[in-house]
């Protein structure tokens, strides 16, 4: 049963002292989103609500919008509203992928600009068990059937443990307020197949699976969290050298390593076919093997797994940037490491700041002062707590002003010192 008590607890579970964050809560007007606020606001939890008005539903979606604005007004809770319009270019396939892309710019804009800690989601545990099966479906390894996380990348989701029954029950005792979307109802989408046919399935054949599928997830994730430590400490440890570009691992050590751990390896660098790893053991000196991010060279007794390069600045350790009508301009060819939430955007008070800027690779001793954070941080330490593998780190560019003061991390987070706040002269950076 979902009750205040076991929210706050699961709350505490992954973050420390919940009370002295921030919070931007993502509601659409449905039972998960408003029972999520009415959770955080009995709390006395500092948050801030975002909806978008897709206008996909008519009078529906305008109805959506009045309820989530009408709670926020009455309980005086800053409220953030997009409305799309024509300038957003709806596509005609892939509605879900765009609206998805589309809400997450502006839930981190706003959480940019009111400086809040986290993003707040109220996934629960009925889509958990729908994305495990999409996931199971597609073969997508540990890593797929781990789910959702409750909390990565600056986005939690304290609900996640809850169903879906669970949450209608405490908004029926607690009088909430909140409205259906008609369009969960039909089965156009795998999503809503496998809520409408497939879930119902498996409950007929055990009332108590999705209490048991909770704990299995639960299970898988700890393997996974297991897995990814052992496999980064098991590169590091077959690590001849390496640079910014390239990895070089003693060949001979690795094909000594399990079967799981030589494909958990293969796998970091994009070699995700398993008939490849028996290529690459039995390979030649002087074989390539390619994928779209790296090329994997066999010289004698090593494996040197080194990143593509596309075009020649990125052989550079500095990236001159160009600003456009005060829009700061990252070069096609400069690959940014995307996240879940998909994109960032920036603003920067061009009174604080030195031209020209520039993008570079992390360096020894370099810190910044993440927005959200008290005080500085080591982009290290950073990167540590971001649980970012050897491999995404060194992908990662580091926005820098002349002065080579750190201006923020791609895509993860902005300098609390440079941001924009009443100044009307300011540069922007979408990624």
């Amino acid at each position: 049963m979902l009750t205040l008590l076991k929210f706050q607890n699961n709350l505490k579970r992954f973050l420390n002292q919940p009370h002295q964050k921030t919070y931007l809560l993502a509601v659409s007007g449905g039972v998960d989103s408003m029972v999520l606020a009415e959770l955080f606001r009995i709390r006395d939890l500092k948050f801030e609500v975002a909806h978008v008005n897709y206008h996909l539903r008519h009078e529906d979606s305008n109805l959506d919008q009045t309820l989530v604005s009408d709670f926020c007004k009455k309980h005086k809770i800053p409220f953030h509203l997009y409305e799309v319009s024509e300038k957003d270019e709806q596509p005609e396939n892939s509605i879900q992928n765009w609206a998805r892309e589309l809400r997450y710019r502006f839930f981190r804009e706003i959480q940019q600009r009111e400086n809040l800690d986290f993003l707040v989601t109220a996934h629960h545990l009925n889509d958990q068990l729908e994305t495990f099966i999409m996931n199971l479906s597609k073969a997508a390894g540990i890593r797929g059937l781990s789910g959702i996380p409750q909390n990565e990348n600056g986005i939690i989701r304290p609900l996640l443990d809850f169903s879906k029954e669970e949450i209608y029950d405490f908004a029926k005792q607690n009088q909430i307020e909140f409205r259906e979307d008609q369009s969960n109802q039909k089965t156009d989408y795998l999503r809503n197949k496998i809520r409408h046919h497939i879930v119902p399935e498996l409950e007929k054949i055990n009332p108590d699976f999705l209490n048991n599928f909770s704990n299995s997830i639960n299970y898988i994730n700890q393997a996974k969290d297991f897995i990814d430590e052992s496999v980064n400490e098991k590169i590091e440890a077959l690590k001849i050298n390496s640079s910014e570009n390239q990895i070089i691992i003693d060949k001979q050590k690795f094909s000594e390593e399990s079967e799981l751990i030589r494909y958990e390896i293969l796998k970091r660098f994009g070699f995700n076919d398993e008939n490849e790893m028996q290529k690459v053991l039995s390979a030649q000196t002087g074989s390539l093997f390619f994928n779209s991010d790296f090329q994997l060279i066999i010289n004698r007794n090593e494996l040197i797994f080194k990143e593509k390069m596309v075009d020649r600045r990125w052989r550079m350790e500095e990236i001159r940037l160009e600003i456009i009508k005060n829009e700061i301009i990252i070069p096609e060819n400069v690959k940014i490491e995307i996240q879940e939430f998909g994109t960032c955007f920036w603003k920067i008070d061009k009174n604080k700041i030195q031209l020209p800027l520039k993008l570079r690779r992390k360096q020894e001793g370099d810190l910044f002062f993440p927005i959200g954070m008290i005080g500085k941080k080591k982009i290290s330490k950073f990167f540590k707590d971001e649980k970012l593998s050897i491999l995404a780190k060194q992908k990662i560019w580091l926005l820098c002003d002349a002065d080579e003061r750190i201006l923020g991390v791609l895509p993860f987070r902005q300098d609390g010192r440079f941001v924009s706040e009443n100044s009307s002269d300011y540069l922007e950076v979408r990624v």
